[in-house]
């Protein structure tokens, strides 16, 4: 027998949304979990394989500091998905949060951000760009109080960082992995 969710309630709707599910286990025993019904999301890596460097954000994450005193993260554009097309919402992402304009985009994969706990699944993909296609300063939308800096990083420092272990977003390290697997050349 497979696994069935009997039914679930929402204990907090705001920003993020808790639910409790009912779980009845393929072996009939009963469980509940605590759920964070996120949806879908987009992450995408900007990069400029003519410079070498790659566009992140730096930014205030409440639970990275709740955890651990850290007072900053440096990540790839990311965000929800607001709409059906998840290449279009990564673009949006890219435009928003560091000011660049994407054409083609290459899918790394869709994948559970933290499977345990969310309900978030996630589109990774790295984009191209060049010098031209910047159009302004990024830093998110003011009404999301994101409070977002830019950072135009050499990808041969962001390889290095990696190595040793300063890349501590979980979809930035992916797609830097990613980047330095499928485009050796630009390392």
């Amino acid at each position: 027998m497979a696994p069935t969710i009997g039914g679930t309630r929402i204990v907090h709707d705001g920003w993020s949304r808790f639910l409790v599910a009912d779980i009845t286990l393929a072996d009939g025993s009963r469980i509940k979990r605590e759920i964070e019904d996120h949806g879908r999301a987009v992450a995408v890596l900007p990069y400029d394989p003519d410079r070498k460097v790659a566009l992140l954000v730096e930014q205030f994450r409440p639970p990275a500091f709740l955890a651990s005193g850290i007072t900053s993260l440096i990540e790839v554009p990311a965000g929800l998905l607001d709409e059906n097309d998840p290449e279009e919402g990564a673009k949006r992402e890219a435009s928003e949060e560091v000011g660049v304009t994407l054409g083609a985009l290459e899918h790394v994969g869709t994948v559970w951000s933290m499977p345990g706990i969310s309900t978030e699944q996630m589109d990774l993909y790295l984009g191209p760009y060049r010098a031209k296609d910047r159009h302004g300063s990024g830093g998110g939308l003011a009404e999301e109080q994101e409070n977002i800096i830019v950072r135009e990083i050499e990808l041969a420092t962001l390889a290095a960082m990696s190595d040793a272990g300063e890349l501590t977003d979980m979809k930035t390290l992916t797609l830097l992995l990613a980047l330095r697997l499928r485009h050796p050349e630009l390392f």
